[in-house]
Formats: C-alpha cells, sequence, structure tokens
C-alpha cells in the first residue's frame, strides 16, 4: 500500500486516470477535488507508482468520522487489474472495515471481489447498479427565456436548504445524510430554482466524487422545464471548471431517463455500482 500525498504526482495521476476514461470517472472526479483544495478530506491509496494496478479513494485518517455515515464513509476504486485490487482491499489498514462505508465505482467485477471480502470479514453488503450517463460539453444549452419575470429565480443552494433536501431525497431522512448534504452543499457546485417566497422548488447538487447527484423537483412544480433547467446548468458550471459532467439513474426512473435523454446525455457502456457495507456492530442502527 502507498498513500500519494506528493502534489506533482496527484497531478500525473489526475492525468493518467483521464486516459481510462468512463470506467476511472469516480476516481477521478475525487482526485480532481483533491487537488483542488481538497475540501472533502480525501487521500489516495495505490498498490505501486508509478505503475499503479489499483487506485482507491478514501476519507484521510485524520479526519472526523461518524461510523454509522456511510455517506462520507465513501471509497472510490478503479483497477486496471482486478486481482491488484482485491489485494489492496485485503491488505491491513487500507478499508476501515469497523465503521458503516460504501465502496463505488464503475467495473463490475468490484462488486464480487468486494463483497468475497465483505462477507469474509462478516458484514453485510446493500448492491444498488444505475446506469451511468455523461454530458459532453457541447450538450445542449439551458433556455431561460421563460425566467424572464423574477421569481422564479435561477441561483444556488445555501446550508440552510440541506434540510429540504434531507427530507426530499430518496437515501435521506437522517442526521448523518443532513450532515452531508450541509458538506456538499458548502463545498461544490450547485444549481436550483427558487420561488417568490425564496424557497428552492427544483435543484440538483455535485457529491464527493464530482458526480450530479439529488436532482429533484418539488411535485406541485414539476413539468415546468426547471428539472432541464437546472440540470444543464449544472452541468454547464462543471464544465467551466474543467470536471467532467457525470451522473447516475436508476434503471426504473423513467422520467430522469427521458430527461437525460432529451438534453443528448451520453449513457455510458458501464454501469455505476454502490455497495454499503455494514458490520454486523452495526446492523438495525443504518438508514440504507
Amino acid at each position: 500500500m502507498l498513500v500519494l500525498n506528493c502534489s506533482t504526482k496527484l497531478l500525473i495521476l489526475e492525468k493518467v486516470l483521464k486516459t481510462h476514461f468512463p470506467e476511472s470517472l469516480k476516481v477521478y472526479g475525487a482526485v480532481m477535488n483533491i487537488n483542488r483544495g481538497n475540501p472533502f478530506q480525501k487521500e489516495v491509496v495505490l498498490d505501486s507508482w508509478p505503475d499503479f494496478k489499483a487506485v482507491i479513494t478514501r476519507r484521510q485518517k485524520e479526519a472526523e468520522t461518524d461510523n454509522l455515515d456511510h455517506y462520507t464513509n465513501a471509497y472510490a476504486v478503479f483497477y486496471k487489474d482486478v486481482r491488484a485490487y482485491q489485494r489492496l482491499l485485503e491488505e491491513h489498514d487500507v478499508i476501515n472495515w469497523d465503521q458503516v462505508f460504501q465502496i463505488q465505482g464503475l467495473q463490475s467485477e468490484l462488486c464480487d471481489v468486494s463483497k468475497a471480502v465483505a462477507n469474509s470479514r462478516k458484514l453485510d453488503v446493500k448492491l444498488t447498479s444505475f446506469k451511468a450517463v455523461r454530458f459532453s460539453p457541447v450538450s445542449t444549452q439551458p433556455d431561460t427565456s421563460f425566467l424572464t419575470s423574477s421569481p422564479p429565480r435561477l441561483t444556488y443552494l445555501s446550508v440552510a436548504d440541506a434540510d429540504l433536501l434531507n427530507r426530499t431525497w430518496s437515501r435521506g431522512g437522517n442526521e448523518q445524510c443532513l450532515r452531508y448534504l450541509a458538506h456538499l452543499i458548502a463545498c461544490f457546485p450547485s444549481v436550483c430554482v427558487r420561488d417568490e417566497k425564496g424557497n428552492p422548488v427544483s435543484w440538483s447538487i455535485t457529491d464527493q466524487f464530482a458526480t450530479m447527484c439529488h436532482g429533484y423537483t418539488l411535485p406541485e412544480h414539476r413539468r415546468k422545464g426547471y428539472s432541464r433547467l437546472v440540470a444543464l446548468t449544472l452541468a454547464g458550471k462543471l464544465h467551466s471548471r474543467g470536471f467532467p459532467c457525470q451522473g447516475n439513474v436508476l434503471d426504473d426512473n423513467a422520467a430522469s431517463i427521458g430527461l437525460l435523454k432529451s438534453v443528448h446525455a451520453d449513457f455510458l457502456p458501464c454501469r455505476f455500482h454502490r455497495l454499503i457495507l455494514t458490520p454486523a456492530a452495526f446492523a438495525g442502527q443504518v438508514h440504507l
């Protein structure tokens, strides 16, 4: 195991990961954020350098953690050789197996390997897989003509809006998620539409892996074009900062899939996989 701390080497890693799109997108997004101030206190672990075969991004050991917060306790994975990933996973002190956490990536073999190692350690594993998508820089431009009067107003979220996002997110509704969402809003780009009272009615945020997530419009404000406007505006904001604009969508989310097709997002050949791993000590205490 090697922890890559050198800023020059981290920039080199960023360039190398770019040559392995789309499978490296999650790790690439995390490394980009590390190289731009590291607001989520991440670090990079590799099997070797410079000729690495597996790389994992994780929370820094000195960062404050909550053992139930699988949102923040998240690892992104990319490998050139799945056996190297398995060896890294099994190595002492790479993963904190004593807390609830998630592993995510865009390579299918990581599911079986991660589950096998987790099962050997008596952890429960919940796997969810998604369609992976990416917006191209020349994607459809947002139509803002219907915002000629104010309100509604196109703007960004504030930390004060985290409670609303926590209540409306299918993965939310708990203390850990509230804290996580507030941290995302404070650190990364977001876009929202606000009504005449200044309340968000449609929004999307960016996570620690530079992925667009929690795109949501309140039911009473749907079919007004807000979701399309928010998605395209956030995609443009990410592209302007040099980030690849990526997202995930569940196979049965017909509305979001329709929206993504209408804005000519690219559906990637690989799938996004997220595993949430729970030690027996925390069984029944975790909001998944």
